[in-house]
This record gives structure tokens, C-alpha cells and sequence, in this order.
């Protein structure tokens, strides 16, 4: 069998111009870096911002297991199907982040005959958004201790710095570090921390900024620190602004690449779902809107994470308005979720099935809250049978779903038409009446509460000393109104891992809430999340090479 970066290195892609012009994109609206990838221009936007919006459709799915469920690959086979179906589509991606390219996944553009390429380039340094990113936000902390060190005019108290360096690499030996050893000249002894750069702020504002202007103000209104009258000191006191943007100006530019079959796809951004906010830019999520008939997009981990996140901070901050939703299952994932052993899920076994779909069955009331249509899939694998797809299809008819089959890693676009035709009708014949699950005035404790009881499935929430005094200074603040951005483990409803299925009435505990004033929203941290990943005992860095002819190979 082939593996996924044999069957991307094997396929022959269009020029990014012959992509591009599919939609009606001149060359002279394309920054090419190279022949098969390119930034759109800012004159675009401007030359398509007035025109219609096309449908827009978010895939999701249900929380991660060990079994995998291929959102990613089926969002990219669903808009290869789309296209054959006669739709004019885009894809609207998240770039993948080194983090997980080295450590516990490998790549992350999609799999088998559902890949955008070049897909070692996106899985490394891509366009250099990332690195753009990390720099903007490592000035900012330069500036930050530089400023103490040249006096400290601000009156900045060392003891209330917020503001974290970032990587975007797992490394755990960053978490929590001690800066300015050495001379006097070397810096102020303080500890500082660092975070992984997609769970860093600049990243959640490169994602929802609109343009230039938005950009700048929003990178002007970070909080870095407190003073030592217990003020809040923001990136524009340190005039810190003009050169962050300037660094910034070329990644805020969405990327065009193509799929395997030359639907285009324009891939920029990339929080995480369980410790940001998980969804692809604005820009490039605006653009798609203008450029197609229907643009696919997806968010990161569950419908709990994910999903939540696009509903309830991207489309509240950008007026989007989702047509439909697509929830993706494994029947392998199902089964983990019953209690079956990962070596033993290519066994039929409806009664695991059927203790484990309450996991779907949440996800799919838990969309239906924001009264957007749904459409579930299930991806194919060969173990799966027959009594287990009729099971999981009368499940969800049940419930007023679509459902459809998938097998886009196998077939790509042609092997995603029984799913293409599902969501073309339910386009066609379903009404969306999207809202947020909370309104901005409630207090940020009762949004955390809504989340946890709604979304989740808690019975209560219980915060910690720390957690209680953040929220009443926020609130004292102003940002009372910001959405709230909940940083949980992927793995389970809850904020225990260990909890598969559908857990109910747990204790969901905070440990820690602070503003990012910058992006808009309110983050929680809840159970031992960590913004700094580790790698894992056998990283996926083990398995990448690249020979002689500088072909690269491992990259899942």
C-alpha cells in the first residue's frame, strides 16, 4: 500500500496560475512562491468583497481516538467531490503545525487520494507564516525585557508578566524556564515561559483579523503585563506595534495550493482546537465565501472544540453564517469509544457500537443547539461491515440527519459523491437558523458554565482560587462582553482523557482563565492542559529522512 507522501509525490499538479485562474484569480492578483503555491493578494479582497457569499459548509467530528477519523481527508475529498458534482468549491484549511509533524502524527494535509499539495512543503516551512508569527511574538517579549532592563519606564512589575516566548515545536523542556542569568548587562533574572506558537496570541489574531488596519489594532491591544499599580500594560505602550506588523505583512496574505485533483485551496492559519481556537483565518475563510458556490472548512478535534470555537468565536466575530455541518465517525472510533481494545476494532461488535455512539449522539444534539443542519459520515475501512453501517445510518436518520458514507482516502472525489450529494441537499432543501449557543453580555463565568453544561455534558464547574480572582479582575477590566475560548483535553468530553463515550454530571475543574485582549476572547484552562506539548516516547521526527536527490520521505 502507498503511502500518503508516495501518492502526493507521485501526482502531477497544475501550475498554481492554471489553479487560480478556475476562479477567476488573475496572475497579478497571485505572489507565487514557486510554481504550486502563492499568497493572494490584498487588491483581490478588494476587487470581490462586494459579490455574494457562496454556502459554507464546516466539517467537524468526534473526539479523537487512537482509531483516527480523517476530517482533514474529508474535507478535502468532499470538495474534490464537490467539484466533479458540478459545484464551483474551495477549501478554506489551517496550515499544519512542525509540532505534531515531528511528534505524534506525521503529516497533516490530508491522506491517501484526499491531499492538498505540495504536501511536504505545507507540512514544513510552507510560505513562512509560522515563522513570521513566532518572530512577531518573540520581538514583543524582547522588547518587554528590554524595556525593564533600560529602565523600566512603565513601571512594569516583573512579577505579573503575562506575555510567554513561543516555538512551534513540542518541547517540553520550555514550559517554564529562568531568562536574564549572567551579568548585568545580560538582562533582569525573572521565569519566563514558553508556549507552542499555534497557541500563541498573534496566531489567534493573524486568524480573525480583516485586514491591515484590524491587524494592528488588535496587535496594539495585547496585555503583556501589569504594572505595579495593578495596570494593565499593552504591545502599543512598548511601541512594539509597527514593527510586528511588519513582520506580519506578507502572512496575513491567505496561501493558494490545490488538491490532488486541482480543487484549490487556500490554507492559513493554524490555532490548535484544544488549547486555542482552532479554526483557519478570517481572510482566507472571506475569500473562499467570494471566490466559489461553496466553501469547505474545517475546525480542529471534536465538535466540542472545534465546532464550538468557529460557532461561538469566529462566526460571532466575523458575521459568518454556517449552511451546513458535516460530522465525521469512524465505526472503528465508535467501537474504542464502546470499550473495544484498539487491537481488536476490526471485529464486528454491535453492542459496542452501540454503547459507544452516544459520543456521536452528543456531538450531533450538541450542533443542532445552533440550529444548523447536519450531515453525518462515517469514513470506510475494510474491517468495517454491512450490520455496523446499517446501525450507525439508522441512528442518525433518526435524529433528523443526513448520512453518508465516505471513502475519499481510497477513491478521493469520486469515492465522496454519496457524501456530496447528501450536503448539496441539504443546501438545497434545509434552512440554516445559526446562533451562537450564549449572548456577548452574559458574565464570562456563566459562558464558561453554558459551555461545560452544554457542550460538555458537566454537572458542575469548579474553579480555582486563581481562576476566580482572573475572572473578577477581566470582568473589573472591561472584557466581561469577549467570548470564551475553553482550553480542555481533545480526547474526551470532559476534562479527563480517560472519559470515553458520552460522560455526564463530572466536575469540570478551572485553573486558570486570562484575557487575550489582542484576538477578542477569554481563554480557561481547564484540567492539566498544556500550552507547551512534549514529544512523545517515539516521535514522528524517528521516521523522516531525505535522500541525496533532496526527496523527502517518513512524513506520514
Amino acid at each position: 500500500m502507498k503511502t500518503d507522501i508516495q501518492i502526493a509525490q507521485e501526482t502531477k499538479m497544475l501550475p498554481i496560475k492554471e489553479v487560480a485562474a478556475q476562479y477567476g484569480i488573475s496572475e497579478d492578483d497571485l505572489e507565487l512562491y514557486g510554481k504550486y503555491k502563492a499568497k493572494i493578494s490584498n487588491e483581490l479582497w478588494e476587487e470581490v468583497k462586494d459579490r455574494p457569499d457562496g454556502k459554507l459548509v464546516l466539517v467537524t467530528a468526534i473526539n479523537p481516538t487512537p482509531a483516527g477519523e480523517g476530517k482533514t481527508t474529508t474535507s478535502i475529498g468532499l470538495a474534490q467531490a464537490l467539484t466533479k458534482a458540478g459545484k464551483k468549491t474551495m477549501l478554506a484549511l489551517r496550515e499544519p503545525s512542525l509540532g505534531p509533524c515531528f511528534g505524534i502524527k506525521g503529516g497533516a494535509a490530508g491522506g491517501g487520494y484526499a491531499q492538498v499539495v505540495p504536501m511536504e512543503d505545507l507540512n514544513l516551512h510552507f510560505t513562512g507564516d509560522f515563522h513570521a508569527i513566532t518572530t512577531a511574538n518573540n520581538l514583543l517579549a524582547a522588547l518587554l525585557d528590554n524595556h525593564i532592563q533600560q529602565g523600566n519606564a512603565l513601571g512594569i512589575d516583573t512579577r505579573q508578566i503575562l506575555w510567554k516566548r513561543c516555538l512551534d515545536m513540542n518541547d517540553r523542556a520550555l514550559r517554564n524556564i529562568v531568562i536574564g542569568l549572567g551579568a548585568k548587562a545580560d538582562g533582569v533574572v525573572r521565569e519566563d515561559h514558553f508556549v507552542i506558537t499555534v497557541a500563541s496570541e498573534i496566531m489567534a489574531i493573524l486568524c480573525l483579523a480583516t485586514d491591515m488596519k484590524d491587524l494592528k489594532e488588535r496587535l496594539g491591544n495585547i496585555i503583556v503585563a501589569y504594572n505595579f499599580a495593578g495596570e494593565p500594560v499593552t504591545a502599543k505602550q512598548l511601541n512594539a506595534v509597527g514593527s510586528m506588523a511588519a513582520l506580519l505583512k506578507d502572512a496575513l496574505k491567505p496561501n493558494l495550493i490545490q488538491t490532488l485533483e486541482h480543487t484549490g485551496a487556500l490554507v492559513h492559519g493554524g490555532p490548535f482546537a484544544n488549547i486555542a481556537h482552532g479554526c483557519n483565518s478570517v481572510m482566507a475563510t472571506r475569500t473562499a465565501l467570494k471566490l466559489a458556490d461553496i466553501a469547505v472548512t474545517e475546525a480542529g478535534f471534536g465538535a466540542d472544540l472545534g465546532a464550538e470555537k468557529f460557532f461561538d468565536i469566529k462566526c460571532r466575530k466575523a458575521g459568518l453564517k454556517p449552511d451546513a455541518v458535516v460530522l465525521v465517525a469512524t465505526v472503528r472510533a465508535l467501537k474504542y469509544n464502546g470499550g473495544v481494545p484498539k487491537d481488536q476494532l476490526g471485529t464486528e461488535n454491535l453492542e459496542a457500537l452501540k454503547k459507544g455512539i452516544v459520543n456521536l449522539e452528543k456531538h450531533i444534539e450538541n450542533i443542532q443547539k445552533y440550529h444548523v443542519p447536519v450531515v453525518v459520515t462515517l469514513n470506510s475501512f475494510l474491517t468495517d461491515t454491512q450490520a455496523e453501517y446499517e446501525f450507525i445510518r439508522n441512528f442518525c436518520e433518526e435524529r433528523g440527519c443526513e448520512f453518508a458514507l465516505s471513502e475519499v482516502w481510497a477513491k478521493g472525489g469520486d469515492g465522496g459523491m454519496e457524501l456530496a450529494e447528501k450536503v448539496i441537499h441539504t443546501l438545497e432543501t434545509k434552512e440554516s437558523h445559526f446562533a451562537p449557543l450564549y449572548p456577548d453580555e452574559m458574565g464570562i463565568a456563566e459562558k464558561i458554565e453554558t459551555i461545560a453544561k452544554e457542550i460538555y455534558g458537566a454537572g458542575k464547574v469548579s474553579y480555582s482560587p486563581a481562576a476566580k480572582k482572573a475572572i473578577a479582575k477581566i470582568t473589573e477590566m472591561g472584557f466581561g462582553n469577549c467570548p470564551v475560548c475553553m482550553a480542555k483535553t481533545q480526547y474526551s468530553l470532559s476534562d479527563d482523557q480517560t472519559k470515553l463515550g458520552r460522560p455526564e454530571g463530572f466536575d469540570l475543574t478551572v485553573r486558570d482563565v486570562y484575557v487575550s485582549a489582542g484576538a477578542g476572547f477569554v481563554v480557561a484552562l481547564t484540567g492539566a492542559i498544556m500550552t507547551m506539548p512534549g514529544l512523545p516516547k517515539k516521535p514522528a521526527a524517528d521516521n523522516i529522512d531525505v535522500d541525496e536527490n533532496g526527496k523527502i520521505t517518513g512524513l506520514f
